[in-house]
Order: C-alpha cells, then structure tokens, then sequence
C-alpha cells in the first residue's frame, strides 16, 4: 500500500507523529484518500450477498414509490454522478501523468460503483419486498459520513489547490449527510404499531415513541392506544405454542415413569424457549456489547494520568472526554435495546401462559376442580405471571454476572497486583451472603405467595360469590377475621422477606466500600513504596462500582429462577383416584325421554356427567352421537344480556327466538325487567330469581336446537304451574324438543307417567328401568316410592289428561309481550354491571397524603434524617479519598498511610446505616398496606347486595390480588430506590461542584431539560398504569365465570368462542402493557441527559487542568459516570411510586360508595332474647331493587302471628323472594314499615336484626373450610349441639362416615356436599334456632324424599317458632295460612281451604299441580 501512495506521490499510509505524538493530530493522505474512502465499500460489497439473502427469505409485500424512496434514489444518482465526474476531470486534466493519479482515479470510481450498483439496487429490493427502514443501508451512511469527516477537516484547513475536486468533495459529503437523513425515517406504514416500520434509528433511540406527547397534551384513553402488532397477538403466539406444547407433551408422557410430575415445569419452560428463545438472543448479544463497552470505560480514565501530565497536549483531554462520552452513549442503547427485548419476550410469555392456562380451565374436570380453586387460578394469571417476565429480565444475569466479576476482579489484578486477592476474598464472604438471604427470601415468598396469599384470595372469592349468604346470616365479622387471619400470616412473612431485603441491600450497597477497604488497605500495608495516585483510586472505584451489578443482581436472577411457576402439577392435575361413583349400562332410544330418579346423591348428576365425559372413565365406553346441550342443575349465567344468554353466540332467528321465549314462560319475566331482553344480568345471575336463572338456562339449550339434550333437573327451581308449562311446550311429548332425546334428571312425579324410559338409581347404579306403568306394574323400590309420595296415582293420571286445557288458559291470562324494536332502548336502561373506570390526569396528592398518614410522621422524619447522614457520610468518605489520592510522594511513599486508612474505613462503616432505613421504610409499607387491606375489606363487606350486583367480582378481585400486592412490595420498594437516589443525586452534584464550580452553568440547564422529560413520562407512565390494570379486571372476571362455567361451555361445544374472547380481553390489556415500557424511552433520553454530564465534568476539567488535582477529577469524573444510571433510576422509582399510588386510588375507589346501615347500633336497648313471640307486622309496605326502577313490593300491610306458619307462593317475580329480602333489610324500605315483636326494624343494627332470624335460602352456599366452620363460623356451639342438629337434619349418619367428621374440608362451593348442600343449610337453620324461620323455597332442588324429612324436621323442631315459607311444592304447605303474590302485591291471603273454596288463583295453581 505504501508503494501504490508513493506511485501517487503521498506519504506512507500511517505515520504515528503525524497521528499521536503531535499537538495538531491528522491523518496521512494516503489513509484519507485509500482506507477512509474503501472501507465503506467493502462493507456494502461483503454483507450485500447476505441482506439480499435475508430480503428474500422475508417478504412484507411491495410497498409503492413514496417520496422518501424517490428523494433516496436522485440523491444516490447525484452522489454516483460526482464519482463520475470527479473520474473524467482526472483522466482529461492529467491524462499525461495518469500514472502518479491512481489512488485518486480508482477512489472515485469505486465510490460511485458502490453507490449506482449496489445501494440503489438495495432500496429498489427494499422496496420490492416491503421493507419500510433499512438498517444495512443506515450503517452505509453512517459509515460513509463518518470516513469523511477526517478529509472534510483536512480540507477545510487546508488551501485549495484544485477547485474542482475541492466543490465536488464538499457536494458530495452534503449529498451523503442528506442520505443518511434520510435514512433516519420509514416509509409511512398503514400498520398503527409505529415500532414495526419505524427506522433504524428511531428504533434504537425509541423515537417512534409518540404517545408520550400525546399523553403529556392529554390524558390517554383506551383508543388513543396502538393495535399489537400481529407476532404479539393471543391468536399467533398461542397457535404456534400450542403445537410445540402438544410435541411437548407427548415425551413427557414418556418420561412421566422415569422422572418426577415437577418436570413438566421444566418442559413448560423448554417449550417457551423454543418459541421465544432466538429473539431473546438477539437481546442477549446486546447485553454482551453494553457489557464490553462498560468495561471499556474505566480504561479510558486515562484522562486521570493526562492530568498528571504536564506536557501533554490539550486535544488528548479532549479525545479522552469525548471518547468516554460516546461510549457512555454507546453502553446506555445498547442496555436499552436488552431491556426493550426482554419486555417484549417478557409480554410474550405471560400471553402465552395466560391462554394455555385458560385452555386447561376449560378442560379441567371436576375431580381437578376441587383441588384448584377460582383464586388460585386468578393468582396464577395476576402475582405468577409477573414473575416470569421477571424470569426473563434477570436470566441472563445467571451466567454473566459470574463473568463480570471475573473480568472486574482481573482489570483489578492489573492496577493493584495481588492486593485484588483482598477484593476477591470480601466478595467470597459477602457473595454466599446475598446467595443465602436470595435463597432464604425466595422460600418465604413462595410461602406468601402460594400460601397464604392464595389462601386470602380465594376466601375473598368465595365470599363474593356468597355474599348473599353472608349477609343473611350475619357472618361478616366471622369471614373478616378469617381474611384477616391470613393477611397477618402473610404480612408477618413479608416483613421477614423485607429485613432479610434490607440485610442484601446493606450488604450491597457498603460492598463497594468492604471491598475498596480491604484491596486498598492490604495495598498500603504490604508495602510502604505502593503508592495509592489519582489514577489507581479512580480507575480502580469505577471497577468496583461495575462490580456492584453483577453482585446485587445474581441473588435476585437465582430467586427468580427458583421461582418458575409449575402449572401441570398441583392447580390442573388429572384426579384419577376416588371411589368408583357411577356402575351404569345403559341405552337411550333416539329421539326418547329418559327420566332419571333416585334419591339426594343417587349420581343422577354424576350420570350426566359421565354423559358429558366431565368424569373419569376407569373402562368401558361412552358414545353421544350428535350435538348435545347441556342444563346444569345450578343454572349457570353469564355477566351478559338475556338476549346474548340465550342465543349463546349464535345469530338471533326472530321467530325461532320468540318461541323459545314463550315455550321456556320467559316473555312475563322480559315485561317486568327494564329493558326487556336487552337487560344486563349481573355476575352469576344475580338479579334474577332462581325460577328466572333456570329458565334463562333452559332457554340457552332450547335455542341451540341440538340433537341431546341432558337436562339436570331443570324444573326444580320454578313453580309449579310454570315447571307444568314447561314441560308441556319443551320437554314432554307435544313440547318443542318433542323429536330429540332427552334425558331429565327430576323430582317431579307428575312428570314420569309421559317419560319413554325411567332410569332408578340407587347409589351409583341403575336399580330398575322401564317406562311408567311398566316400573308400577312390577312392585318393585320405585312403585312404593310412588305409592308413598302419590297418594292417588289414578287421579294423578286423569288431572294429566286434562292438563292440556288448564295450561293453555292460563297461558292466554299471560299476555305476550309486544315486539320492542332494540334501537328504542335506552343504551343504559338495562345496563346493570359497571365497568373498571379508569381514572385520568396525575395522581392527587391526598392519595400520597393518605398513605403517608397511616405511616406517621413519627417515623417518616427519622427516615429522612437517616437517609441524610448516611449520604453524608459518603461524600465525607470519597472526598477523604480523593484528598489522598492527592498527597505527595516523599522518598516514593506517602506519609500517614495508617491514620488516612483508618479515617477511610471509619467513614465507609457509617454508610451501614443504610439498613436501618430500609428496614424502617419496609414496615411503614406494612403498617400502611395493612391499613389499606383492612379498610378496603371493611368497605367491601359493608356494602350493600345493589354493589355487588352492579360491581363485577373481576373488579374487586382486581384490588385484592394485584393492587394489594403493588402496595406490599413495589410502593416501599420504589420509595427505598428513590430515596437513596436522590440524595446519592445530591452527592454527585455537591462533588462535581466543588471540583468545577463552573459546571452549575451546565448542570442547571440539564437539570430544567431533565425535568421536561420527567413531567412528559409521569403523565403517560401513569395514565397507562391505571389503563393496564383496568382492562385486567375483565380477564379475572372472563376467567372466574369460564372455570364455574366450563360443563356447560364444553356441553355446547362453545369453546373456541369462549378462547376467542379470553384472547380479545388479553390482547387488549397488552395492548395497554406494551406502551407501558416507556420508561426505556425515558432512560435512554435520561441517560444521554447524564452523558452530558460526564462530558461537561471531564471537558471542565481538561480546561481547567493547570489549577486542578488528579484527586478531585478523578473523584468528579468517577461520580459523573454513575449519573445516567442515577437519573434513570430516580425517574423509573419515582414514577413505579406514582405507578403504584394507582393502586392505593384503586384501593381508595370503594371508601366513598353506599354503604349498608350500621352492623350494630351503640347503647341498643334491644333485649338479648329479641324475638321472643316471633310476631312480623308490615305497615303500607313498599321495596325497590334500585332507584328509578318501579316498586317489586307495592303496599304490603299483613300481620303474622306468633308461631303461625306463612306460606308465600306466586309465579317467578311476583314477590315472594323480595319479601324475604325486605325482613331482612338486604333492601330497605322504599316506603313503609317492618315490625317484628312490636320492634321496628330499621331502627336496629343489620346484625341484630339478621342474627336473630333464620333463613334457609335458595341455593344452598358452603364455604371452602371445615364443616364445622360452615355450620358454626363463630364457633359459638359445642359439639353436642351440632351433632344433635346434624341429626335433626338427617346428616349424623353421613358425617359420621365422613374422614374427618366435623372437621372434614368441603370445597369451593361445598361441590365434595353436592346432593347434601340444602340439608347442610337446615342444620345451620337448627343450630341457630332463632323465633323467625323464612325458608326460601329451600326444597325445589331435593327428590320428594328428602323433602318430607325437611317438612317433617320444620313441622316438629319449629313447631313454637313463626314460620314463611316461599314454595314451589304446594303439598307442603296445605296446612298453613296461605298469601299469593301477584306483581307486588298480595292478591289473595287465607287459608288452603278457603282458597280453594274460592276458586281464585291458589285455586287454578291447586289444579295444576293435581292437588284438587
């Protein structure tokens, strides 16, 4: 190469005095006009084989000539031109010495080549296959620019000697400028998503990022926010898992024999990483790069020895301080580029696992349904899923945390020779320290999180799905104290996970202090010539800080990595253990009615399950040809319209629609409610009746027309004269589903005499079968049951006969409604539930107020003070450093070494004080969480039944799990990071200060600049905080109803449908989530912030070199390096504090809606026996279920006297419930009075009033607990009495074989109690034994057996008590004082006798059920 320059006539390639040792450096011109011009050339050549490649593999679909791509290409066609010009002038002008013109004929030629040729192919291609920005291209130009900025200065001092090439050199740099502006923006894309298209650039600084204008000019709401991008969609990852995860699982099988259930987690996590892992690499190589160039830093501290050196020329300093300036910037983007690439694999993840977790709770089956609880499974989608995302940030600290220490203590060797052995040791001592608190931590976080916290949620779930119960029983106080029980269990382990915290911060942050303690005390001592300058000092603090990281990050990578979430084992395992339930053979004729009877856990239910494939098959085979659908026993509703319940995500067929309705008796009920069928029901139906739920759910089956249909006991929950109906338009031999099979689980014995095929069973297996007459005939189990409970078969039969004629006048008296055109409808009429709001603008500052109130100010001042000294302390320490590092040399040592060591370490001890406060601060954080979680528990409770009805159990469970976990952990957490940093911010600026005090002319401006972008980010960061964790309570909601819902979802064949809408509600929290990494945009505008700072603090000092001391830059410099990495913290703690407050608002929300009227009124005069005689008397009586909705009780005056027996009948929605609700004031009193023993009831604490009364309601609730919880939750009764009442309730026989007897564990939902639920619920009514017994049709969902043993209990146990009973049977109650209900009112009250004698009403329902 020399020789080709000097054929041209220019000096040798490189010549070291012209480049270093000179005070005006430059480079040869035969390095200008060779090297600096080829090496962007042969970039493009070598790589352009391998892009085309990639641009082949990858088409995005052609994108059409814009003007960004027109301007690239004339631009490149001028820059080609130039070359050629510049190649022709030579060639004319010196053609003679051609010869001594090489280098600058062939540069030209080989530029313009590169640039016609390749470049403005590539963009063609680029364009042609649908790529937006280009990297490769952007790098060129980059490139280019950058090998003309030597030449461009050389010319610009220079004279010209050549104008022509002179012009033709500036156009062309102009030209390159423009190209690389312009590679600095994309094609506009029609995608919403900027990131997928935006340019190299705007990628890598997170330009792209314009919601944070958007959001600082006004609040963002759910439409301001960007579609995702198709790769981050449910639909995409979860079709694309789910294959790997079926591959997964068919080894898995395999190796099930050879290895532990645990495994599967560990396959879980295998399969993630084959989906996610080769984009986490692409991270992974960014985080190897940030990690070569902070090593690069303190090497260039040689700023520090150029300050000691007199002579040296001032353009080194320069060089020194823009050298550590760019690669500062060069470290912050790409940490920032690792960061983006883990949240985004991060956000991934918790998708992926999210819906493979609600596939499984679609598939669970029952047996697994009783080990894995709603609330668990909630847990897992809120608390376990963050903790993989975790996973996926701190993985990579596992492996190169090991190597960064290495490398630390090696760069550590070189500058203090074997005294590094010294640093070594302490990070032995202090590394199994941290390992042992991570270790330590993470199992008392798993006993937190998997124990109790799991434990508290699905108590709260529980109690809100039986809030009902809880407030008819008064039970309150009993279920607070138990949530409140695990709250403390689970806050007394966080407060010992948080000192052992505070223990790992100590250790951490006085690490740099033990370690530079012990390598420069063991430096000092061994030898007195070792001499601690400037430069060993600095260079050396700068390693030890790097060392710091990898320190405090591996505890926490190995805590997070112990911490995976095992999902196939515990939560969704397959039972297949259990006694066999079910012994069955059995066919069923197409197109037949089966009617299946036996008695109260018979396994009439378990048969429809075995049916439906919801049971465990141990052999034999189950065939079900055609489509099925499915009525449960327990109506199951949907948080929807009863429109949208019944057409179950079919298209509405009008007329097939309206005789669903009239066949299922649902168009009277669509009259009373507001908006008629386009009424929202509430979560689980509650504001229906169950008569309504149940012919909601009928309804649902009927509209599917599908050829199965298993009805388990639909019938039972409504009147009598409606089930009549019913049967007669849908289920019997002239109903609508007259040609398909049927198969009926019933009580009903009116109903068996037109049933094809009768199955008995007797304990799980089939005792008889034949049809009606046939099963008589034969004197068997079934025809004396029938005797027994029928007391006149024949007359039963002819009252069929004439059955026909009743029902349909009847159905004339029930004028349908008038066809309602759906636009006339009030939006908002029939609107019941109320979404997540979400609230908008900064966080006001009473809700800090509020939290730091609960705190004190007792301890907060303390904090504060601490906080100071301890900084303070600090700086005494490092300027005591510098001052030493400052000291002159005598006779090569340094005198006082002993006493300047001794000062050094008595100042880094006092920095330990740090734990003090980070304990301090971690139990303010519980004393306010705990004031926070009391308040909101007591709130909940305290509300009245409208609240729940209008507030979905999603919502509140929203602020129980995740908001309730952001006030433990991430508040205090945010405030210990911010308080250390802001005054270790203060540090940094009083040194900096000290050592320039010109610098305040810089720090000042930067200071206002830092704030600008603080204010854009904590707008947005907040209102996208509270928009994620308001579109969150839908999933948890989605997810509650599928899991209670998954039998009939899967009987109908709606699964698809309901995954659909579980990834349309996780992609739109995503949706929220993916902006919410703004804080990468903050930290890499932040960090450029705090560059500026170094550069400001290494260029004043280079300036002010002839008055300054290696000891103070050093010390100004080392600490002007760890700004960016304090300012971006201060930002991200402060704003994960504002974040967090969200929760505390959230938390708040509830302090301020209705609340029921006092628990217990102080100074009662109530006396403690309170009813003694059981009289009620209502006055003009009048209730409404909310304001605004017309009266469902209308001027009820009654008088019932002392141990007089009431029964309430009506059809569905007359009434009868809402009596019931009025005694016991879960709604007030529109208008009018209740007295019980002369005492008005509004006048008394809800829970003297409720406690002193006995309802056994409806559906029978139990709790997941013990069943001597669930009879006595305030352990008020002694064994005796319960097992005297279990006996009355005809249950001692079965307890007694129970395992545990009293203390056996029922289930979520009582579902182990299935068939005994009701008499569970009649044994709490005997324990109780209070005046007042309302029964709220208690025995529509018994067989008549066990319904005469619950008649005959309340008829002899009852028998001085003042009994209501609301019925559907009216055998039972023939020989009470009987009021009919008619719309609110009471239309008829005497007793059955002259009822019937009246021929009224009672008298036409009496004729229907075959009484008279």
């Amino acid at each position: 190469m020399d020789a080709f320059c000097r054929l041209s006539g220019l000096d040798p390639l490189w010549d070291w005095n012209r480049t270093w040792y000179t005070a005006n450096p430059d480079l040869t011109q035969c390095f200008q006009n060779t090297v600096l011009v080829w090496v962007p050339c042969f970039y493009l050549w070598l790589l352009a084989p391998f892009y085309c490649l990639h641009l082949y593999c990858h088409d995005s679909g052609r994108i059409r000539m814009s003007g960004l791509c027109t301007a690239k290409m004339v631009l490149g066609f001028l820059l080609a031109s130039f070359g050629f010009v510049e190649f022709f002038y030579i060639l004319l002008e010196r053609s003679q010495e051609i010869q001594q013109h090489m280098v600058f004929l062939l540069s030209p030629i080989i530029r313009s080549m590169t640039v016609q040729i390749l470049a403005l192919c590539i963009i063609q291609l680029e364009r042609i296959r649908g790529c937006r920005s280009s990297v490769f291209l952007f790098l060129f130009w980059v490139l280019a620019v950058v090998c003309s900025l030597v030449p461009l200065r050389a010319k610009i001092q220079g004279i010209a000697s050549d104008i022509v090439r002179y012009l033709a050199f500036f156009s062309y740099f102009t030209i390159q400028l423009a190209e690389l502006f312009l590679c600095c923006f994309a094609d506009q894309p029609p995608n919403p998503c900027p990131v997928k298209d935006a340019s190299f650039l705007s990628k890598i600084l997170f330009w792209w990022f314009t919601l944070v204008v958007k959001g600082y000019r006004t609040p963002l709401a759910a439409e301001d926010l960007w579609t995702l991008r198709e790769e981050d969609t449910s639909q995409k990852i979860i079709s694309e898992l789910q294959q790997e995860w079926t591959a997964e699982c068919a080894k898995l099988q395999l190796l099930r024999k050879l290895q532990k259930e645990q495994s599967s987690g560990f396959f879980l996590l295998r399969t993630l990483a084959r989906k996610f892992g080769s984009y986490f690499l692409t991270g992974t190589l960014c985080i190897i790069f940030h990690d070569a160039f902070m090593f690069a830093i303190p090497q260039v501290l040689l700023l520090l020895s150029f300050m000691k050196d007199e002579d040296a020329p001032l353009w080194k300093g320069y060089f020194y301080a823009t050298l550590m300036f760019l690669l500062s910037c060069l470290q912050s983007l790409f940490n920032h580029q690792y960061m983006y690439t883990c949240f985004t694999v991060g956000m991934r993840v918790k998708t992926a696992v999210m819906g493979l977790v609600y596939r499984k709770s679609l598939v669970i089956n029952s047996s697994a349904r009783r080990t894995c609880t709603v609330g668990e499974i909630v847990n897992l989608v809120s608390a376990d899923t963050q903790k993989l995302m975790d996973f996926v940030v701190y993985f990579n600290a596992v492996w190169l945390a090991p190597i960064e220490i290495a490398l630390c203590l090696f760069f550590l060797w070189q500058h203090l020779g074997p005294s590094a052995l010294a640093g070594i040791a302490t990070v032995i001592l202090i590394f199994p320290l941290n390992g042992f608190i991570a270790k330590k931590r993470s199992k008392l976080q798993q006993e937190v999180q998997m124990k109790f916290m799991d434990g508290r949620i699905r108590l709260m779930n529980e109690i809100l799905n039986g809030i009902k119960i809880l407030k008819f029983y008064a039970w309150e106080k009993a279920f607070l104290e138990q949530v409140l029980g695990y709250r403390e269990k689970e806050l007394k382990a966080l407060k010992k996970s948080q000192i052992l915290y505070s223990i790992s911060i100590a250790s951490f942050n006085s690490s740099s202090f033990l370690i530079a303690f012990a390598m420069f005390g063991v430096y000092v001592t061994i030898d007195a010539r070792n001499v601690l300058d400037a430069q060993k000092v600095f260079v050396s603090m700068a390693l030890i800080n790097i060392l710091k990281t990898p320190l405090s990050q591996l505890p926490f990578a190995i805590s997070t990595s112990m911490q995976q979430v095992v999902i196939e084992n515990g939560t969704f395992s397959w039972s297949a253990e259990g006694q066999p339930c079910l012994k069955i053979n059995v066919r069923v004729p197409r197109g037949s009615l089966v009617a299946v009877v036996g008695n109260v856990g018979s396994g009439k239910s378990s048969l429809l399950s075995a049916m439906l494939g919801e049971t465990e098959k141990r052999n034999g085979s189950v065939t079900v040809k055609g489509s099925v659908a499915y009525v449960p026993q327990q109506a199951w509703i949907q948080n929807a319209t009863v429109q949208d319940n019944i057409t179950f995500g079919r298209e509405k067929l009008k007329t097939w629609y309206n005789r669903v309705l009239e066949a299922c008796a649902l168009l009277p009920d669509l009259d009373i409610l507001p908006a008629g069928d386009a009424t929202e029901i509430g979560e689980k139906g509650l504001n229906l009746s169950g008569g309504q739920k149940q012919r909601v759910s009928l309804a649902r089956a009927v509209y599917r027309k599908a050829d199965v249909y298993l009805l388990d006991d639909p019938l039972s929950a409504v009147d009598a004269h409606v089930g009549q109906h019913i049967f007669d338009k849908v289920i019997g031999p002239k109903g609508v589903l007259r040609d398909k099979t049927r198969v009926l689980v019933t009580h009903g014995m009116s109903f068996l005499p037109q049933a094809d095929l009768i199955l008995v069973l007797v304990d799980g297996e089939i005792t008889e079968s034949g049809s009606y007459q046939e099963l008589l005939s034969r004197n068997g189990a079934f025809a004396e049951f029938i005797r027994t409970f029928a007391t006149n078969t024949e007359r039963k039969e002819s009252v069929m006969q004439r059955l026909g004629d009743t029902t349909n006048t009847n159905l004339q008296n029930m004028e349908p409604v008038s066809e309602i055109d759906q636009e006339q409808i009030p939006e908002d009429l029939g609107k019941l539930t109320e979404a997540d709001k979400a609230f908008t603008g900064r966080v006001k500052l009473e809700m800090y107020k509020k939290y730091f109130k609960t705190i004190g100010l007792a301890l907060i001042i303390p904090i504060v003070f601490l906080y100071a000294f301890q900084q303070g302390a600090s700086l005494a320490y490092n300027y005591w450093l510098s001052m030493w590092a400052d000291d002159p040399v005598v006779n090569g040592t340094q005198i006082d070494t002993d006493l300047k060591l001794t000062v050094f370490g008595a100042l880094g001890f006092a920095q330990i004080a740090i734990f003090g406060t980070t304990v301090a601060i971690s139990i303010c954080g519980i004393i306010a969480s705990r004031h926070l979680h009391t308040d909101l528990l007591i709130n909940v409770l305290r509300s009245p039944m409208s609240f729940f009805e209008s507030t979905p159990s999603g919502n509140l469970l929203n602020r129980f799990a995740k908001e309730i976990d952001a006030i433990d952990c991430m508040v205090p957490e945010g405030l210990k990071m911010m308080l250390s940093y802001v005054f270790k911010l203060m540090e940094v600026c009083i040194i900096v200060l000290m050592a320039t005090p010109f610098a305040a002319v810089i720090i000042l401006p930067l200071s206002f600049l830092y704030a600008c972008v603080q204010s854009f980010y904590v707008a947005t960061s907040c209102q996208l905080r509270r928009l994620e964790a308001v579109s969150r309570s839908p999933i948890y909601t989605h997810f509650n109803e599928t899991v209670q819902g998954a039998s009939v979802i899967r009987a109908f064949g709606e699964q698809p449908r309901f995954i659909l809408q579980a990834n349309e509600r996780v992609d739109f929290n995503q949706t929220s989530y993916f902006p919410r990494f703004v804080a990468t945009w903050l930290a890499v505008n932040l960090e450029f912030v705090g560059n500026g700072v170094v550069l400001a603090a290494s260029i004043l000092s280079v300036m002010g070199k002839s008055t300054l001391s290696p000891g103070i830059v050093g010390l100004a410099v080392s600490h002007s390096l760890q700004v960016t990495g304090i300012l971006s913290w201060i930002v991200r703690s402060w704003t994960d504090v504002e974040n967090n407050i969200v929760s505390v608002e959230r938390v708040n929300e509830y302090a301020d809606t209705a609340k029921e009227a006092s628990w217990t009124i102080e100074g009662s005069s109530l006396p403690l026996a309170w009813p003694q005689k059981g009289t009620i008397e209502f006055q003009d009586y009048g209730l409404q279920y909310r304001k605004g909705l017309e009266l469902a009780l209308k001027g009820i005056t009654l008088n019932v006297q002392e141990r007089e027996k009431v029964g309430i009948v009506g059809r569905t929605g007359a009434g009868k419930s809402s009596l019931a609700l009025g005694i016991f004031r879960i709604l007030e009193a529109a208008k009018g009075k209740i007295f019980v023993d002369g005492v008005n009831i509004a006048d008394i604490g809800l829970h003297d009033l409720r406690s002193r009364i006995t309802i056994i309601p409806q559906d029978p609730v139990l709790f997941s607990g013990s069943l001597r919880m669930n009879l006595d939750p305030f352990d008020t009764y002694s064994d005796e009495e319960m097992w005297s009442a279990l006996e009355l309730a005809h249950l001692k026989n079965f307890v007694s074989n129970l395992p545990d007897k009293l203390n056996y564990e029922c289930s979520e939902g009582g579902e182990n109690l299935l068939g005994q639920r009701q008499l569970v619920c009649l044994a709490r009514a005997l324990l109780r034994k209070t005046k007042i017994l309302v029964l709220d049709e208690a025995t529509a969902a018994v067989d008549l057996e066990t319904d005469t043993l619950i008649q005959s209990t309340i008829r002899t146990q009852f028998e001085d008590c003042t009994v209501l009973t609301i019925a559907h049977r009216l055998n039972t109650i023939m020989d009470y004082t009987v009021i009919v209900m008619d719309r609110g009112h009471i239309s008829e009250m005497d007793s059955p006798a002259n009822l019937i004698a009246q021929r009224g009403q009672f008298y036409r329902m009496c004729r229907e059920a075959g009484l008279v």
